[in-house]
């Protein structure tokens, strides 16, 4: 019986002490374990990543503004023309024949011409004999007016001289208006003969756009009509080829988002891959940024245009480049991982936002009373917040606020608040004052992440807090 107690009294032991180690572990578990990145010291290079199509710098469309058949087809695709020179006939043969329309019409307006010309003539000729007649009425009725005078004819007669006389004056006077509408009908065959060459102008000119020719000197890119095509010119010239001007000298029109588009300036360096080339990259630089937006699905963009020169003729147009844009550059900084900028750690503050809030809370306790000291009576005003306090600007660069976490003396984690630069999207840097905190130095160790968590969720995983700047 006594046996049997003290082995009873074992396995109670036994079991308590094994409670005891699995609640230890249990606790030692469930603490919070966290990662570690150090702080490295080295170059760092901001950019700005996009895509965009390869272009030529100059392509030009070649159209046509007559409609037609095509009747020859003297270039194909890749080809290489001269400015003048014919790529494409459209059949003349309906404009020949307006020509020839526009010439016959023209003929028989310069014959009109020629006829109211005959008329004018007439005309005078009618004027010089009714001034004849004129005349030959004045002298009669001179020598009737003296015989009157003598009493050798009768006052009649010469009554009668003087009627002649007026009825002259008013033939002249019809014959003389003869003219001018004779003179008239001139004017208007003459302007009839420039509306007909007119005609016949716009005829030839037609005539001439049925020969497609080159603008430019370049390479054909696009062939869009076939031998035996119809043509139809309406309201805008059809698209018949498309000329690159020189593939020598090309471009990237990359489409930049506006969060992106300030950092841009023209003459910054780019490099850039395509896929035809895989492992090559191509270098060039910003010749301009468009300031026309384009908005597609709530996203809007800018269009950069990245300038290189093309001397081997590989980049082909329509290639799908891959852009990168130096926008700024450090050298021999230190620098530390943005995931140790995205770390928040709950309950964890930096020394002196505690101490801020400390503050606070004691001035809101004696908000109160009246203040000691002041002749007035009246409570000092709390200084307000300098504007833009979230960033600064240091040696000429813009710097922003940022928070970190080290492991303190006592294994516990710390904040610090601390002021960063450039980011290239993996790293960050890191400027430090004269006055930095001793544990910010190159290789420290710094809180980027977390191994385990806490059932009460006290530590976030990385991403959880604001965005480092880029």
């Amino acid at each position: 019986m006594k046996k049997r107690v003290w082995i009873t009294a074992l396995v109670l032991v036994a079991v308590a002490v094994g409670g005891v180690v699995w609640w230890t572990q249990r606790v030692d578990s469930d603490a919070v374990q966290y990662r570690t990145a150090k702080i490295e010291r080295g170059n760092l290079q901001a950019t700005v990543a996009s895509s965009g199509a390869v272009n030529p710098v100059a392509l030009v469309t070649v159209g046509t503004q007559v409609s037609g058949q095509i009747r020859d087809l003297l270039v194909d695709f890749n080809a290489e023309v001269k400015a003048g020179q014919l790529l494409a006939q459209i059949d003349p043969e309906t404009f020949e024949y307006r020509v020839r329309s526009a010439q016959a019409d023209m003929d028989a307006a310069r014959a009109a011409v020629a006829t109211a010309n005959a008329n004018v003539l007439a005309a005078m000729t009618q004027v010089s004999r009714a001034q004849v007649d004129l005349t030959e009425a004045q002298r009669d009725l001179d020598r009737k007016q003296s015989l009157v005078e003598k009493q050798f004819i009768a006052q009649s007669e010469a009554d009668k001289a003087r009627a002649l006389v007026n009825t002259s004056q008013e033939a002249l006077k019809a014959v003389q208006a003869q003219v001018g509408v004779a003179q008239a009908g001139v004017r208007s065959a003459q302007a009839s003969v420039a509306q007909r060459e007119a005609s016949m102008a716009q005829a030839r000119i037609d005539l001439a756009r049925t020969r497609i020719t080159s603008p430019v000197n370049g390479i054909v890119i696009k062939r869009a009509i076939e031998r035996g095509q119809t043509v139809a010119a309406s309201l805008q010239a059809p698209e018949l080829f498309i000329i690159a001007q020189n593939l020598r000298d090309m471009q990237v029109e990359a489409a930049i988002d506006e969060s992106d588009v300030g950092r841009l300036r023209t003459g910054q360096k780019a490099s850039f891959t395509v896929d035809a080339f895989p492992g090559q990259t191509f270098e060039g630089e910003i010749r301009q940024v468009r300031k026309a937006a384009s908005n597609v699905a709530n996203v809007v963009t800018y269009v950069a245009i990245v300038g290189f020169a093309n001397v081997d003729g590989k980049l082909l147009p329509g290639m799908t480049a891959n852009v990168r844009v130096v926008t700024e550059e450090r050298q021999d900084v230190l620098k530390v991982p943005n995931s140790a900028l995205r770390m928040r750690i709950a309950g964890v503050e930096p020394a002196e936002r505690a101490k801020a809030a400390a503050s606070a809370a004691s001035g809101a306790a004696s908000a109160d009373k009246p203040a000691h000291g002041a002749g007035d009576g009246l409570v000092a005003a709390h200084k307000p917040r300098p504007a833009g306090d979230g960033q600064m600007r240091e040696a000429g660069r813009t710097s922003t606020r940022g928070r970190i976490y080290v492991n303190g003396t006592d294994g516990k984690p710390k904040a610090l608040n601390v002021r960063l630069g450039v980011s290239d999207g993996s790293m960050t840097e890191l400027l430090l004052g004269p006055n930095a905190p001793a544990e910010l130095k190159e290789g420290a160790e710094v809180i980027a992440g977390t191994k385990s968590a806490t059932a009460g969720g006290a530590a976030k995983a990385p991403g959880a807090g604001p965005r480092p700047p880029f």
